[in-house]
This record gives structure tokens, sequence and C-alpha cells, in this order.
């Protein structure tokens, strides 16, 4: 393992399946997360269009058209490169007053971005092609998230938000879309799969448990390399 390679979980799973209640939750064990989906409203924002779930798929089906089925993981890539540099300037910088005390290891910056952290979530991966250029900006580990058409209906609709289906229709083209993005093979292919088959408890349980044993692994390997 390469100094400073930090360790990317990337979390994909169909629309409503619990990847975001994931994502919130590794934040409370030092996660710094990155949403596939926000660097697409990004872009549609940047484009003056409304954001629905029609407008905000029809941006992110024009960016992987004309910059590859990766082009979304290349822009996650680059911020998760620019907060890694950043937090490794902050580390070295500060290495006098950490001397004697840890006690800004977990403290976060403005942007609510921890100072010194290796470990990256990202929200919403949708194929392997993105899995396989972010190895190019740390060690890569997917998790993908299951639950089943009705769960994930109802919960996109209780949510409110402005993407979500406005009937049962929408809810399949949603889908539909995302399968032909290749997220089918992403899940296929993923480390480890959590089902949202209960409470949000059990699956938070569940993910933290298994993602907890790829940061052992990690910090193991990292300490190794040393």
């Amino acid at each position: 393992m390469k100094k400073g390679r930090p360790l990317i979980v990337c979390i994909t799973g169909l629309p409503g399946a619990g990847k975001t209640t994931v994502a919130d939750a590794l934040k409370d064990i030092g996660f710094t997360v990155i949403s596939m989906g926000d660097v697409v409203r990004r872009e549609a924002e940047r484009r003056g269009l409304e954001l629905t779930d029609a407008n905000l798929g029809k941006v992110m089906i024009e960016l992987r058209s004309i910059h590859g089925p990766d082009a979304i993981a290349i822009l996650v890539g680059e911020d998760i490169k620019r907060l890694n540099a950043r937090s490794e300037e902050s580390k070295d910088s500060s290495k006098s007053s950490m001397s004697s005390s840890n006690n800004n290891k977990n403290k976060k910056d403005e942007d609510g971005d921890y100072y010194y952290t290796r470990y990256f979530a990202v929200d919403g991966l949708r194929n392997i092609n993105e899995a396989k250029r972010l190895e190019e900006y740390g060690i890569v580990k997917v998790l993908a998230v299951h639950a089943s058409r009705e769960r994930r209906f109802n919960f996109l609709v209780k949510r409110g938000r402005s993407d979500a289906p406005s009937d049962i229709k929408e809810f399949y083209a949603r889908d539909r879309r995302e399968m032909d993005v290749g997220i089918a093979e992403a899940i296929a292919l993923s480390d480890a799969i959590v089902s949202n088959d209960a409470t949000r408890d059990e699956l938070v349980k569940h993910a933290i448990t298994i993602v907890k044993n790829w940061v052992k692994e990690y910090d193991e390997d990292c300490d190794g390399a040393r």
C-alpha cells in the first residue's frame, strides 16, 4: 500500500435502498462523505435546471455519454485528492502541537471535513467503471445496499426531495435508468452487501461492522508500510 493513499468506501444500490443512511452513519466513525448525486446536482444547478428527477437523470446520462462511464467518478476523485492533500498538509503543519496530544485528531474544519481523515465514503456509485477509476485515488471497497422495491418507493416518496418519483411509473423508469448505466453489475461485484429489510439501526449496525473490518485491514497495511 502506498503511503498517503486513503481508504475509499463506495456505497452502491438502487434509489431509496438506504445508501445515504449508511453514508451518514460512516460520518460518525471518521469518514468524510462525498455524494455522487450532489456532483450531478451541482452540474444541473450550473446549467440553471430545476432539480427534478428527469433533469438530474438527463445530466447524469449526458456527462457519461460525453466524458465516459466514469465521468462523475473523476470529479469525485479530484475532490478526494484535494481533501486528502489538505488533510496531509494540515497534519504536517500541526505535528509540533500534536506531539503530546491527539485531541485534534477527530475535529472538523469549517466545511465539516475531518482535519486528518484518511477515510472517504462515496455515496451513489453506479457502475464498476467508477470504482476502477477511483482506484487511482485510493484503496477502494464497494458496499452494496439492497432493499425491496416497495420499501424503496415508499422511502423516496416519504423523503419528499425535489427528485422524488411522482408515481410508480416514474419510479420504475428511474430504476431502469440506473440499470442502464450499470448499477446491477456494481451491486453484483461489490465486496459486501447489506440488506435494508428491518430497522434503520440494524442496517447501520451491519454496515458499520463491515466497514470497521475494512478500516482495520487498511490501518494494519498502512502501519506495515511505514
